[in-house]
Formats: structure tokens, C-alpha cells, sequence
């Protein structure tokens, strides 16, 4: 019984860990050339209270290179925070990828005007 419990504790543990780097942890992607223009489109109305958009964004994979990611509402995971968004940036040799947070307010996220709240500058026409 004993080894039981100690066992569970132990896979448990390993279990948080695991988790806690899939959740905190960064990818670093680098990509030689930027991501194409950010689409036109229409955001959909909010589905209620408490809800938050969230940009959509260009990922990227070996496989298939960029790809949209669509934006979408979601609710914070706290009260009061907001999304800050992912963005690409130049690395000085290729571009890199800042994954987007939650936070009490948002943060720096590549000066990019994605619309619907988030406007900025230095991203037009696919290129910095």
C-alpha cells in the first residue's frame, strides 16, 4: 500500500512537470523570409461577457511553411488579463517567432496592426 502511494506521488509529479514545460516552455522557430501579409477579415461578434479576441496569426512548419491560424474569443484564464499576441520578428539572420501571453496588460507584440483593438505599425505588405 505504501509503494502504491508513493508511486502515484512520484507519476504525479512527473505528470505536473511534464505539463509545466509544455505549458511555460518555449519553441524557438526561425524562418529565412517573413510571413505573408495578415488577411482581411471579419471578426465574428463576441459570444458573450468575459470573452476576449485573440488574433489570428502565421505559424509555421517545415512541411508546409506558413500557415493562417484564425483568431478567435476566448475567455482569460484570470480575471483581468489580457492577450498580448505572437508575432514574428528579424533576428538579424532569420525571422523568429514571439509566442503570444496572458498578462494585466498587454505587452510589446511586433508593433503589428492585426485590427479589432491591436493596431500598430511595421508590419505592411509582408515585409517589415
Amino acid at each position: 500500500m505504501r509503494y502504491a502511494t508513493v508511486f502515484r506521488s512520484l507519476l504525479f509529479s512527473f505528470v505536473l512537470l511534464v505539463l509545466s514545460q509544455a505549458s511555460f516552455g518555449q519553441v524557438a522557430i526561425s524562418v529565412n523570409f517573413g510571413p505573408p501579409a495578415i488577411p482581411v477579415y471579419e471578426q465574428p461578434i463576441c459570444p458573450g461577457d468575459g470573452y476576449i479576441w485573440t488574433p489570428g496569426y502565421w505559424a509555421y512548419d517545415d512541411d508546409d511553411g506558413y500557415y493562417w491560424v484564425p483568431g478567435t474569443w476566448v475567455e482569460a484564464p484570470e480575471p483581468g488579463y489580457l492577450w498580448t499576441p505572437g508575432w514574428w520578428g528579424w533576428g538579424g539572420s532569420a525571422f523568429l517567432w514571439h509566442a503570444g501571453y496572458w498578462g494585466p496588460h498587454v505587452g510589446f507584440y511586433g508593433g503589428i496592426n492585426y485590427g479589432y483593438g491591436y493596431f500598430g505599425n511595421g508590419f505592411e505588405g509582408g515585409r517589415w
